[in-house]
């Protein structure tokens, strides 16, 4: 990466950030555009652009981290439910170059919806198409 990543700038304190909470190699503050109110990133300290760049600590960290802030989170709103998300890699919607993860806390009544929203034009089939699921499933780990 060319320089220091947004995350990596609100880490040392180059831009303001509101720090839910911290460990040894994660941090976590709040979304500038939240979803709902206290939404969350979780980041690694150091750079990467996606999940599979992490070394096996930093991801165990990272969700430890993300443990942390759902428990942080889940006293103040009243809540055990959170939605989770990762955009690993600019296809998949990521905007900074950056592993992060959005804790988002659910309560009733908030509007937010499911995966599907994600998605609006999919049309999985229903019934689910279980052949063609094991066919896909085959090629998939055949090419292991």
């Amino acid at each position: 990466m060319a320089g220091p990543t947004l995350f990596e700038k609100i880490i040392i304190g180059e831009i303001p950030g509101n720090f839910v909470a911290k460990g040894e190699t994660w941090a976590a503050f709040l979304d500038v555009f939240p979803r709902s109110e206290g939404h969350t990133l979780v980041v690694p300290k150091r750079a990467a652009q996606r999940i599979a760049d992490l070394s096996k600590a930093e991801l165990s960290d990272l969700f430890e981290g993300v443990k942390k802030v759902q428990s942080i989170l889940s006293n103040y709103f009243k809540t055990t439910d959170f939605t989770l998300v990762v955009h690993d890699g600019p296809l998949a919607g990521q905007e900074i170059p950056h592993v992060h993860i959005h804790v988002i806390p659910r309560v009733a009544g908030d509007m937010g919806l499911a995966l599907p929203a994600l998605f609006p034009s999919s049309n999985p089939p229903i019934p689910p198409d279980f052949e063609s699921l094991s066919k896909l499933c085959k090629s998939i780990t055949g090419a292991i």
